[in-house]
């Protein structure tokens, strides 16, 4: 366990925009899921409003299971062992993290893993809100290639000495915070807070560690015949033995251990096939074959051999990764290829009527460029329409020196400042500093209608934003539906939505972190079987249409963050609805499409066109 101080300072414009107290905070686990997996190390520094660094704590944590992923925390049993359990430091955490705003790289993760440590040593955190620094570098807009901490760190001239290491990446979140801060400032931003209620996360025991099984899946198994290296078991229910102790004998069989049944389950092991669980309605409904520990631990002793998918992917060349996306099919290659003269270019458009300013995004879009619908880090350019000098965006960017654009032809006509490339005011103390140049980076500029083959990913995260004040005078509502090829919802249940914003599947997910935005997460590999398309929606308040709101920015990331495709739906006039983009399997290939079409009906009508029961 260490703790020591340090010092700091940030301008006084920052401390009065931002008051609070901060707690900054890391922690490496076990796993992924805070009910079953478990905190190994934790690391908090308290920052005062002024930017100082007023304590440093950290501490390894033994909590007498399996660490999990040691390859990437490095945390092995040895290390751990002798450090103490949470409940020995629950009451420090507490005093550490309490009545302050809770700061981390993805804040949700690492408050539900306290959260729900916390409610294992029956110490309740006293923390109101928290930060998540991620959501923070999307609303700043930083151009980066991707949300991970090292790039954001990089960005911002912050050297990481252990990445993975909850004391380093604490110190390293410390400086990318006092950055965010004053780039926020520059640009007259609230921070993006979201509040630590609602009911604490239920608590299971430990999940199976998931081993990477060298075995080919050789399907289902068929009684009475023996299992085959490769077949993918599950345990459920209370065994005899210790779950890791079958886990590991399963494992070491070569047998792939899974924590979800699937189609794909070759077996599921229960003390008691009677049990109601979800892993045996699952297998239940698949008929897959279950059978009791006793059976089981006959069966892995006489494990016959599989193939080895290490020796047969030897003989076959591999397929050359591709690290740019494939051009939407059905457009003409000039839409895209080449990029046009704006690609790398954000642009925001101020002032106007709508449908003119409609016509100015078409455009820039045309041309290449990403359209913006709000001041942030990233926008390079300023199209001012009829009444955009009354806009507090244009006075912002004056100040920032974007560079002004013809709206007829698109060309510069004017830079309003000078502008220093490659510099900022990183600290907030009011010194410039240079840092490295921005990363140009060129995602697919998606027109309305296109479509896109996504790369290689099974977790993707659309962002839909839509821009904070100026035209918008209307909150948007953005829902996913879980549907068949019919674009029909198998019940209401898939139905995603501001009360019920995960899917069941956990394969479709809203967050609501900033103002203006949702981001929509989807993972593909969780999807139920016969819905295998999810169809993203907004809606807004009756009376009001989009015209009311303006142009919706959609941004598409892959499971890094890396931008992968972007849009800027300005289709909808007279709507109040709007069917946004569908993310769909087509064969063996996942697709991304904008889609773009409106209608005169609120959320209810879309939804029951969608299949989902509406009460009236």
């Amino acid at each position: 366990m260490t703790v020591d101080t340090e010092q700091g300072g940030l301008l006084a414009s920052i401390q009065t925009r931002y008051p609070q107290g901060y707690a900054v905070v890391d922690v490496e686990t076990s796993g992924l899921s805070p009910s079953s997996h478990r905190v190994l190390q934790v690391a908090i520094s308290q920052v005062a409003p002024d930017g100082t660094t007023e304590r440093n704590w950290s501490t390894l944590l033994d909590p007498g299971c399996d660490p999990g992923p040691v390859h990437v925390h490095g945390l092995t049993r040895q290390r751990l062992a002798g450090s103490p359990q949470f409940v020995d430091v629950a009451a420090q955490v507490s005093e550490l993290v309490g009545g302050r705003i809770l700061v981390a790289h993805n804040a949700q993760f690492d408050w539900r893993f306290l959260a729900a440590e916390a409610r294992r040593s029956n110490a309740p955190l006293a923390v109101d809100s928290r930060l998540c620094t991620m959501a923070l570098t999307r609303l700043l807009d930083l151009p980066l290639p991707n949300l991970k901490l090292e790039s954001v760190a990089a960005y911002w001239s912050v050297r990481q000495l252990a990445a993975h290491d909850a004391v380093d990446d604490t110190r390293v979140l410390v400086e990318v915070l006092r950055h965010s801060l004053a780039s926020a400032d520059r640009l007259g931003l609230a921070l993006p807070l979201s509040p630590c209620d609602g009911p604490p996360p239920t608590v299971y025991p430990a999940t199976s560690t998931r081993i990477p099984c060298r075995w080919a899946y050789p399907g289902r198994w068929t009684p009475p015949g023996p299992l085959v290296q490769g077949m993918k078991v599950v345990f459920t229910g209370a065994t005899r033995l210790p779950r890791e102790t079958l886990a590991a004998r399963a494992t070491s069989a070569g047998l792939d251990v899974m924590n979800s049944a699937s189609s794909k389950t070759s077996v599921v092991v229960c003390p008691d096939p009677s049990y109601r669980t979800r892993k045996l309605d699952t297998a239940r409904s698949h008929g897959t074959p279950i059978v009791s520990e006793e059976q089981f631990l006959r069966l892995v002793a006489d494990v016959a051999p599989g193939r080895d998918k290490t020796t047969s992917a030897a003989s076959v060349e591999p397929r050359a990764a591709s690290t740019v996306p494939s051009a939407p099919s059905g457009l003409p290659a000039s839409v895209l290829t080449p990029p046009g003269r704006l690609a790398g270019r954000r642009v925001l458009v101020l002032g106007g009527p709508h449908p003119e300013a409609a016509a100015v995004r078409t455009r820039i879009a045309m041309a290449g460029g990403q359209v913006a619908v709000n001041f942030t880090a990233s926008v390079t350019d300023v199209v001012v329409l009829d009444g955009g000098e009354a806009d507090p965006r244009w006075h912002r960017g004056q100040t920032a020196g974007l560079s002004v654009l013809d709206p007829v032809t698109l060309d510069h006509v004017t830079v309003l400042m000078p502008g220093p490339a490659g510099t900022a005011t990183v600290l907030g103390d009011g010194t410039p500093r240079t840092v490295s140049a921005p990363l140009e980076t060129s995602p697919v500029v998606m027109p309305r209608g296109a479509v896109m083959d996504l790369p290689p990913c099974v977790e993707w995260s659309l962002s839909v934003r839509w821009a904070d004040g100026g035209e918008a005078t209307a909150e948007v509502d953005v829902v996913a539906f879980v549907t068949d090829d019919e674009e029909e919802v198998g019940d209401d249940g898939d139905f995603v939505f501001f009360n019920a914003p995960t899917h069941h599947s956990a394969a479709v997910e809203l967050q609501f972190d900033l103002a203006s935005e949702v981001l929509v997460s989807v993972r593909l590999d969780c999807l139920p079987p016969r819905t295998r398309r999810v169809i993203l929606a907004a809606a807004i308040p009756d009376g009001l249409t989009f015209s009311d709101v303006g142009p919706i920015e959609l941004t598409l990331r892959d499971e890094d963050g890396a931008t992968v495709a972007h849009a800027t739906l300005d289709a909808a006039t007279e709507e109040q609805s709007l069917v946004l983009a569908v993310v769909y399997q087509r064969g063996d290939a996942w697709r991304f499409r904008v889609v773009g079409q409106g209608y005169a009906c609120g959320l209810g009508a879309l939804a029951v066109r969608h299949g989902v029961d509406v009460d009236e």
